[in-house]
């Protein structure tokens, strides 16, 4: 006799922020940058229980502000790890003392020629400029520039705006040859992705 599925109540399911989304996206560009100590990661529950994925029965699924960052790091960050030198100001916290405003990691695919640079702005008010030296690299040509930021760090996505918190289109590059500069807009989640061509 085949067994009849009963739905449950809601245990442990979180509405997650923009906020919510950026320190994800923090937290991969850490993983990444000790990638030489950290053998695997994982997300481990993928549906509705503290998940990147919401649905309820009958009823669609949706994405979760923190499924951008951790599907678009998982499908371009390829290669190797490349150390990057970001120099920026600080702001205080009361349990690590100074912190830095841009966090940032480059990861570099010499097989395809492909380079990508994920970026969080912490600062909450202001613009923060990114300056890149692609120097060492044959010549790349920006891709995209994808971000995730808004005015509201508390919003979230919800059955009836699932798409409230995405990303979009961010300012790209303003220079030339091998000297660019990105604009990471505040409190902001950022992944440039290069080419070679």
């Amino acid at each position: 006799m085949p067994h009849e599925w009963a739905p449950h109540p809601p245990i442990s399911e979180e509405d997650y922020t923009l906020a919510d989304a950026v320190v994800v996206g923090n937290l991969l560009i850490s993983l990444l940058r000790h990638a030489d100590r950290v053998a695997s990661a994982c997300q481990a529950q993928l549906v509705n229980t503290i998940a990147p994925i919401s649905c309820a029965p009958g009823g669609p699924a949706r994405r979760q502000s923190i499924f951008h960052p951790f599907a678009a790091t998982a499908v371009h960050a390829r290669g190797a790890v490349l150390d990057a030198v970001v120099d920026c100001g600080t702001y205080d916290t009361a349990r690590f003392g100074p912190v830095p405003l841009v966090d940032a990691v480059v990861t570099y695919d010499a097989e395809n020629g492909g380079l990508c640079v994920f970026a969080v702005n912490r600062d909450r008010a202001r613009d923060a400029r990114l300056a890149l030296d692609l120097s060492r690299f044959p010549p790349l040509r920006l891709v995209e520039h994808r971000a995730l930021d808004g005015a509201d760090p508390l919003a979230r996505c919800t059955a009836d705006d699932p798409d409230r918190v995405r990303p979009h289109a961010g300012p790209g590059v303003e220079g030339r040859g091998a000297d660019l500069c990105a604009t990471l807009r505040p409190m902001s989640w950022n992944m440039l992705r290069f080419a070679t061509g």
